[in-house]
């Protein structure tokens, strides 16, 4: 074969490839949808950097942080089960207008306390708490929304795509949070925010209704939360996926408190570092969830695989003496977070049925996101009195256990089918 059928062959393999990773983007909603979240999202990472920072600064403990962290994720544990039972029953591009201006309207009230000449922790506090309702109700329905923009062949890809969204926001975002912190301030921090929910409206505005793929709405009946916890215990693979993600939630995945505190204490590292250093933890993620949406690594397995790999990176950071063998080791924990959290999260769009959905999704929040407002505290206060470096230990060794648990889980399972 000619070296010129051998350049012809490699990039029609790397062209299929690549269409195979953005396939979902052929479709018209999606695609406007993703560009938009993809720009709200950086706008909400660079809050949640700046306000981290900024109660970081103005508390000065690690207990600080991590009751910042409650008032944001304290909501989601008591809310979102609710939330998603919404979710499943409502026109989800309507009530994502709603929810989407009401986060638009937190970020302006930031934005106003931030350039206070001595703002308010309590203010941050509440207006923190403000976004945590927000969002209990707004995750379900971005999550769930999802697959009635994409025809189902294509949901498994636009799932995973759509994870990519958070992970490449994490890089741009806590970068930009970085730079104007240090030169303009926080307030224009929240301002960015606030501007970057526009493209988000405007997406939802644009789409064509007729093209959702959306199911007959639900009357509202009594039980739905409960129902929607019942199914989860009747699915195997959903009880030791939920069952695994409530022990990471809890301890490991805490990076909102871990990584600054490990940051500017245990490395000595300033703001700019931080966000640096988050920026390269992003980029570990993406890189690899673009390879997930490729290879289409969602299977219960993999989740294992990511907890463990999980848990490995985090032991390897916690011992990292400075600045630049951070960097690395980082890179690595963003890429085996990436694969747990993929695979944990897509299997939900895949292995539920689609009329409980919406409240599955919302279970798999709440033990997420909502167990960081009882971790966050309890990691925060342990760096205060163990060191900078301990909860990155515990979360290391936490994930290790998971893995372990649901590997035998796993087998049992696997035993007890093939008899």
């Amino acid at each position: 074969m000619s070296p010129d059928s051998l350049d012809g062959l490699e990039t029609t393999r790397l062209g299929r490839a690549f269409r195979k990773t953005f396939q979902s983007l052929r479709t018209r909603n999606f695609r406007l949808y993703f560009f938009g979240q993809l720009i709200s999202n950086t706008g909400n990472w660079l809050t949640n950097v700046a306000l981290t920072l900024l109660v970081l600064k103005l508390g000065g403990s690690g207990l600080a942080v991590g009751v910042l962290a409650a008032c944001q994720f304290g909501p989601i544990l008591f809310l979102s089960a609710w939330g998603g039972a919404i979710a499943d029953r409502v026109d989800k591009r309507q009530l994502l207008l709603v929810t989407q201006s009401l986060e638009m309207a937190q970020s302006i009230c930031l934005a106003v306390l931030a350039f206070m000449p001595h703002p308010p922790l309590l203010g941050l506090y509440a207006l923190a708490a403000a976004g945590g309702i927000f969002l209990a109700f707004d995750n379900p329905l971005r999550r769930s929304f999802v697959s009635e923009m994409v025809p189902p062949e294509d949901t498994s890809n636009a799932v995973v795509l759509y994870g990519t969204i958070v992970n490449t926001s994490r890089i741009f975002g806590p970068a930009l949070a970085g730079l104007l912190a240090v030169t303009v301030g926080f307030g224009w921090c929240f301002v960015l925010d606030a501007s970057s929910y526009l493209a988000v409206l405007y997406a939802l505005q644009r789409m064509r209704v007729s093209e959702l793929h959306r199911l007959p709405p639900k009357p509202r009946a009594k039980g739905e939360v409960r129902a929607g916890l019942r199914y989860v215990l009747s699915e195997p693979v959903l009880r030791i996926s939920f069952g695994m993600l409530a022990a990471i939630g809890l301890i490991s995945y805490n990076f909102n408190v871990t990584l600054p505190i490990f940051v500017t204490r245990a490395l000595h590292g300033t703001d700019g570092t931080y966000t640096v250093i988050y920026a390269i933890f992003s980029l570990g993620a993406v890189a690899t969830a673009l390879l997930v949406a490729q290879r289409g690594y969602v299977k219960l397995r993999h989740s294992i695989y990511g907890a463990a790999a999980l848990g490995v990176t985090m032991l390897l950071l916690s011992i990292v003496p400075t600045v630049g063998l951070a960097i690395p080791a980082v890179f690595l924990l963003g890429t085996a977070s990436i694969i747990y959290m993929t695979a944990t999260t897509t299997q939900v769009q895949l292995e539920t049925d689609p009329a409980m959905r919406g409240r599955v999704l919302s279970l798999q929040t709440v033990l997420l996101i909502g167990p960081t407002a009882i971790g966050g505290p309890i990691l925060g206060q342990l760096a205060d009195v163990l060191g900078a470096r301990s909860p990155m230990i515990l979360g290391g060794v936490v994930a290790l256990l998971t893995a372990a648990f649901g590997a035998a889980t796993a087998r049992r399972l696997a035993a007890a089918r093939a008899q």
